[in-house]
């Protein structure tokens, strides 16, 4: 209670009236109601199911009744388990993409360079070496700051290439990842990856969720940055249409015309088995939300998310009005 109580006065503070604003009134003009009701629902179900502006919006808060959003984990009470169950001192292997790469060098399958403390040879090497590569902010959340170059491009001035990564903070260098062939059909702009979420018991390995995500014409996959996802079953098949973060629904991938309903995640039995090995390398973070990408060879580890996001579907696409809160109760024992 004293944490709920910190997380609503920082809340309060923090309240931004331009999403609050944004959000109701685009439900109000797809739902018909008024906007003004809209936003004082959206602030009580803030207090009352510490659910984000976002949350209420992806999730469908207006068109559920009582009993229907107390189902739903939400991106606080995320939050709040992450910051009870996974341990301070061991974050920073996660929340930094080097010291992630080092610590899980067995699990990611590319090559990477960190630009602070490779010399000029060895950035031309590596560009040499690959013909595609991503740069990425180490510290970064939701896809900020990933950019995917041509190497050829970059070898032309190497110099100027390392000064602007340097001056975005783009200090990580990573061989693009070829994905498995079903998995670029649906999007071959952006590395199409999974989230699995896990939660370790002692030697019990528990899958809180998997979802599946997919870019839309950028070079990430992130919900934030222009993606969308969808829930996968036990077999890893869609079997519910995906969405994005302005609420648009999709059966199909608006840019490539593959069907999203009724597919199936290639290699899936290998994502279960690198899933499980992933959240044991960690004892003292349990809580984790992996993103696996599937390479022709196998399935390889992205990064993971200490403080991972909440995915769920979405009731007015799906028909499905109950969330994930109980699956997480079950599993976690709050």
């Amino acid at each position: 209670m004293a944490r709920r109580a910190r997380y609503l006065a920082a809340r309060a503070r923090a309240v931004r009236s331009s999403k609050l604003a944004t959000l109701s009134e685009q439900l109000s003009r797809s739902t018909g109601r008024a906007r003004p009701i809209i936003a004082l629902d959206m602030l009580w179900c803030a207090v009352r199911h510490e659910a984000a502006f976002q949350d209420y919006f992806d999730w469908d808060f207006h068109a559920l009744n009582r009993r229907e959003r107390r189902t739903f984990m939400t991106h606080p009470k995320s939050n709040h388990l992450a910051q009870k169950l996974n341990a301070v001192e061991h974050r920073r292997q996660f929340s930094d993409k080097s010291l992630f790469n080092a610590r899980f060098a067995d699990y990611i399958g590319r090559a990477w360079l960190d630009l602070r403390t490779a010399n000029d040879d060895a950035l031309g090497a590596f560009l040499q070496s690959h013909d595609r590569v991503m740069a990425k902010v180490p510290d970064s959340l939701g896809g900020d700051g990933v950019e995917s170059f041509e190497s050829a491009a970059a070898l032309s001035d190497p110099a100027e290439f390392r000064r602007a990564r340097l001056e975005r903070r783009q200090f990580l260098l990573e061989e693009f990842l070829t994905q498995d062939p079903e998995m670029a059909r649906l999007c071959p702009t952006s590395v199409n990856t999974l989230r699995i979420v896990t939660f370790r018991d002692g030697d019990e390995v528990r899958t809180l969720v998997r979802v599946l995500k997919m870019g839309n014409g950028g070079d990430v996959d992130n919900f934030s940055g222009g993606g969308m996802y969808t829930i996968l079953d036990d077999e890893g098949v869609a079997r519910h249409p995906a969405f994005d973060e302005f609420g648009g629904v999709f059966s199909v991938h608006p840019l490539t015309g593959a069907s999203i309903l009724g597919f199936q995640v290639p290699q899936w039995e290998a994502v279960g088995r690198l899933a499980d090995a992933l959240a044991r390398e960690v004892p003292e973070i349990p809580y984790v939300g992996w993103d696996i990408a599937i390479t022709p060879e196998g399935p390889v580890v992205v990064e993971g998310n200490y403080n991972t996001g909440v995915f769920q579907l979405k009731p007015t696409a799906t028909g499905v009005r109950t969330g994930l809160l109980p699956v997480y109760r079950e599993a976690i024992g709050f």
